[in-house]
């Protein structure tokens, strides 16, 4: 992408204002971390990666306005800090793991010089950046073992280059194969009610000239019932030790179409989306959001006053649905709680 998704700037942090696309390319200017969790809360920046590493440099924005406290007022303010930005949106587990991962510096460094210790927060902020792109490139790499020539591709939601630092999950893996000369072709479903598939992939899409063909969501089923989709490939909010996976809501609704039609479903994430602590899915918190969601579409009104909604974000999909999750560790097969474990410590060579 030719636009960046997240930049630091000396004490401000610059985001892609995702709300504003494909009308308008604007950023929003995060001056503490305050700002940082109305961003991610109000979707300014979105995707579990990206929101981690925003949620990173928030830790960092907070310990340069906690600067001057005791050690003891220090401590306590981070981690009042910290739980601020893990509320913003909470299902999305690589927020908390990236600022725990902010904090453990914290801790190792406690009783340090102040200011070294901003720097090494500035740096490990940086560093989660970092690793995130080459995360995604490496998963790409692995994906595209899996993507046959001339294949159709259905997505959902928004997996890119805007829901990651750069390049992405599970759009990564089809950019890769467009790189790759495979003739593939993508249907985005609009992914409804925020239309990230819309909005944000189909951009990112014609950004690129990846042939492509945007979709309503209801039409996923006609195409995969007609033989016309040969891949499924999504994204990941949370993996529970199980495999079973909290993506954006109507995932699910795929992953039985396809094990109906024996379609190919395939988790694009890395092992930081991956909650050891939780054994299955229904253990994962689901975010419910505005009503007014459903009810509008921008400031046009569609729904009458007094209807009732309900608006999960997410929803679960069951790991026997699953065929396969593409990690940077490559490719983990069922049954995913050993092939999980198997990558839990592993270090990317």
């Amino acid at each position: 992408m030719k636009y960046e998704t997240i930049r630091l700037d000396g004490e401000t942090l610059i985001l892609l204002d995702q709300r504003k696309l494909p009308e308008k390319i604007e950023f929003f200017e995060a001056e503490d971390y305050q700002e940082v969790a109305f961003a991610i809360s109000d979707m300014v920046v979105r995707g579990a990666p990206a929101i981690g590493a925003t949620g990173a440099y928030g830790v960092y924005l907070a310990a340069l306005e906690y600067d001057d406290l005791s050690e003891n007022e220090f401590l306590n303010q981070m981690k009042e800090a910290i739980e601020y930005l893990n509320k913003a949106r909470p299902t999305a587990v690589n927020l908390s793991w990236a600022t725990k991962r902010m904090f453990n510096i914290i801790k190792k460094n406690s009783g340090q010089n102040r200011k070294a210790l901003i720097r090494l927060l500035e740096q490990e902020a940086n560093n989660i950046a970092r690793e995130d792109v080459e995360i995604n490139k490496t998963m790409a790499k692995h994906g595209n073992k899996i993507v046959p020539m001339s294949a159709n591709i259905l997505t959902h939601c928004n997996t890119g280059a805007l829901a990651t630092v750069d390049y992405g999950t599970a759009l990564g893996v089809i950019r890769e194969a467009h790189r790759n000369n495979k003739n593939i072709h993508v249907y985005a479903d609009e992914t409804r009610p925020r239309l990230q598939g819309a909005r944000l992939t189909a951009f990112e899409l014609v950004e690129e000239n990846i042939p492509a063909t945007l979709i309503a969501d209801s039409v996923a089923a006609t195409l995969i019932r007609d033989g016309r989709i040969d891949l499924i490939l999504v994204g990941a909010d949370r993996i529970a030790a199980n495999g079973d996976t909290a993506n954006k809501i109507g995932t699910y609704m795929l992953s039985e179409l396809a094990r109906v039609h024996s379609v190919p479903f395939y988790v694009v994430a890395p092992r930081s989306t991956v909650d050891y602590n939780l054994d299955h899915g229904d253990l994962i918190e689901i975010e419910e959001r505005s009503s007014d969601e459903v009810k509008k579409i921008g400031s046009e009104v569609i729904a009458p006053d007094g209807i009732r909604v309900y608006n999960p974000a997410f929803d679960i999909t069951p790991a026997e649905n699953i065929t396969g999750i593409i990690t940077e560790y490559g490719i983990v097969k069922p049954p995913f709680v050993s092939g999980l474990r198997d990558i839990k410590d592993r270090r990317r060579s």
